[in-house]
């Protein structure tokens, strides 16, 4: 099965705007792009330029959300945001939405958080079927040292899941993530394949002479690289631990049939607009010889 190749908007290409943007994904070979925010006028320029939009970015659900706070006022506004964003995507036809689940209050453990998302998102999904949209969670396990945010573990997301058994909230499978926490990212793919609603393109190295100084730990005196913690760095795909020939038999198992969409966290293609598009084309060109 050939999939289409996206990205999502790294920070130098972002600050073109997106017009100028989108022309420039367009003559890259870009397919799909993924979006911090949806309305009419990016669904526009998207479609002018002969682009689909991907996930769209749920406010308040990336990163560091009140989704998860401790304080019922707080929650319960980034609650009505979320819902009313996701009706918002649906009017424009917009059908993924991008999430990550940690709290601001860093330090809080994953099982109070995970108490407070049971009890906040049943409903949230609820509203997200009857509008039509889909939920892709990200694994990112969050910043050191405390790795507050849920959803990044099979134990978890097994938990999560007999919670909230509606492929509405699915996953969005990212193999670097898994490879940096020491998961199988293919037996995570037979577990919980019917689960991903979206993929992202980007890879882990494991650096072996910084695993054997530090271990599993995050380096104490700083890193050598960008996108590291000492042990392992991200890569764009191709670069890095991930076969991603068998992901894509393992995908085409499972009948995903979304995009591959590049997410542009390596040191080398970092810093400059010209590093940036390198990074983007030449994450293109590994995942094509693959998946196209």
């Amino acid at each position: 099965m050939t999939h289409k190749i996206g990205m999502r908007i790294p920070p130098k290409l972002g600050a073109l705007g997106m017009e100028n943007l989108a022309d420039w994904a367009k003559s890259a070979g870009i397919d799909v792009i993924d979006v911090p925010y949806y309305n009419e006028e990016v669904k526009g320029i998207l479609e002018g330029a002969g682009l689909e939009v991907g996930s769209i970015d749920g406010v308040g659900a990336v990163g560091m959300t009140n989704l998860l706070s401790e304080d019922e006022a707080q929650r319960g506004e980034a609650v009505d945001a979320l819902k009313q964003q996701l009706s918002s995507i649906s009017q424009l036809g917009g059908k993924t939405v991008f999430i990550c689940l940690a709290p601001k209050d860093v330090t809080l453990s994953r099982d109070k958080s995970f108490g407070i998302w049971k009890e906040t998102f049943p409903d949230i999904v609820k509203h997200a079927e009857k509008e039509g949209v889909y939920f892709a969670l990200e694994g990112w396990p969050g910043p050191a040292p405390h790795y507050p945010t849920i959803g990044c573990t099979p134990e978890m997301l097994r938990a999560m899941f007999e919670v909230i058994p509606s492929n509405h909230f699915g996953l969005n499978y990212d193999p670097s993530h898994l490879v940096r926490l020491g998961i199988d990212y293919l037996r995570f793919l037979t577990e919980f394949g019917e689960k991903v609603n979206y993929c992202h393109g980007k890879d882990t190295e494991i650096l072996t002479d910084d695993l054997y100084e530090v271990g599993i730990l995050p380096a104490t005196f700083g890193t050598k690289y960008g996108f590291s913690e000492g042990s392992w760095r991200y890569t764009i795909p191709g670069h890095g631990a991930v076969e991603w020939e068998k992901v894509a038999i393992r995908l085409d198992g499972i009948g995903y049939q979304g995009p591959i969409s590049i997410e542009l966290e390596d040191h080398r293609y970092w810093g400059t607009l010209e590093k940036e598009q390198q990074g983007i084309i030449k994450a293109k060109e590994n995942l094509e010889k693959i998946f196209k």
